[in-house]
């Protein structure tokens, strides 16, 4: 046997052994998530509404739909900014673009954003590659300024743009539901958006796309020297983070019944978007913990204190106590000290 086919054999091995090992911790991996939890939560969700036989819920609903919401657009963003390590603040742009798109289509052709809504993420990932090909060209400070910059152009373009109503923007009908069932088909969109939002991320993190992402995070220099084609992965993250956040604009415009530049423009979006993503654990799978507990501070402050400074205030407070004992998150910083319980371990 000569010294290459030994070699050759001794690679096979290693390659081989490296398998088994691998795949010997993904199945102790398995064995420790939860699997019945997802299902569970997802069947609770979907037969809330059925509270409305008993009474009126529609103030319950609103908020899951509204949390729901915010959880699709926050995993989305968590593609760019929690595993590439691109913060981005101008993700709104996404939100005004998909809700523009289903909101228009919908009040001169009468077909509802809750279909157009997988279009509308289509059209969100186009945009975003074009954007992403031009914006991530820059890095760190330099990116956060031309996302913020993108929003600005985007809210001068819709507020001039009389075809699309301009700054008053467009009234959209109301469905023709009962007020007690009213909201089932936004509330149902936004669950399933949201429940699809979770799933890619498990599986883009879970993926070699996904480990290429990481490793920009970590070191986008050792990752491009290593053969990762940085530039694509990156525009793609970008292009895939904006389909998500277009889908839930998509049907958010419906839901109010209208579509006005201030709705979707607002910078607070991409604030709350990142807000819940450093909260919940950026770079995690769930970072929609961050959502749940974000909206479920503000609503507690608002009937408590109203809606003032004092609220705000208040949130805002809440927020730095919780980061200095969870500097990584609740998700990054319990999993980092051994502490996170079962069903929500699927990092």
């Amino acid at each position: 046997m000569t010294f290459s086919t030994q070699t050759t054999a001794a690679t096979s091995s290693v390659l081989e052994a490296r398998k088994a090992h691998n795949a010997k911790l993904a199945a102790r991996a398995d064995r420790t998530r939860v699997t019945w939890f997802p299902p569970l939560l997802l069947a609770v969700l979907l037969l809330l509404p059925g509270l409305q036989f008993f009474g009126n819920f529609n103030y319950v609903l609103h908020l899951v739909l509204f949390t729901a919401c915010y959880a699709a657009m926050t995993s989305g963003w968590n593609i760019l900014g929690g595993f590439t390590g691109y913060v981005s603040l101008g993700h709104n742009v996404f939100f005004a673009i998909g809700g523009y798109f289903a909101g228009m289509i919908f009040a001169r052709y009468g077909i509802s954003t809750v279909i157009l809504a997988p279009l509308a993420g289509l059209l969100c990932a186009a945009v975003g590659y074009l954007i992403g090909s031009v914006t991530l060209k820059t890095r760190g400070p330099s990116f956060i300024i031309s996302s913020l910059a993108l929003v600005m152009i985007a809210r001068i373009l819709f507020d001039n743009w009389h075809y699309v109503g301009g700054a008053n923007g467009v009234a959209l009908a109301a469905n023709g539901l009962p007020v007690q069932w009213a909201k089932l088909p936004y509330y149902y969109a936004f669950i399933a958006i949201a429940a699809f939002a979770v799933w890619s991320s498990y599986k883009i993190k879970h993926s070699k796309f996904g480990l290429g992402l990481r490793a920009i995070s970590k070191d986008e220099i050792k990752a491009e020297s290593a053969g990762i084609d940085t530039r694509r992965y990156k525009v793609l993250a970008f292009a895939i983070s904006g389909a998500f956040v277009g889908m839930a604009g998509a049907v958010w415009g419906e839901y109010l019944t209208y579509i006005r530049p201030n709705i979707f423009l607002l910078i607070l979006i991409s604030v709350n978007m990142v807000l819940m993503c450093i909260l919940g654990g950026k770079g995690t799978i769930l970072p929609v913990i961050g959502a749940i507990l974000l909206i479920a501070f503000n609503e507690v402050f608002v009937a408590t204190l109203g809606a003032s400074e004092l609220n705000i205030l208040a949130t805002g407070a809440l927020m730095v106590l919780v980061l200095m004992f969870f500097p990584l998150g609740i998700i990054g910083t319990l999993s980092r000290h051994h502490r996170l319980p079962r069903f929500l371990n699927w990092d």
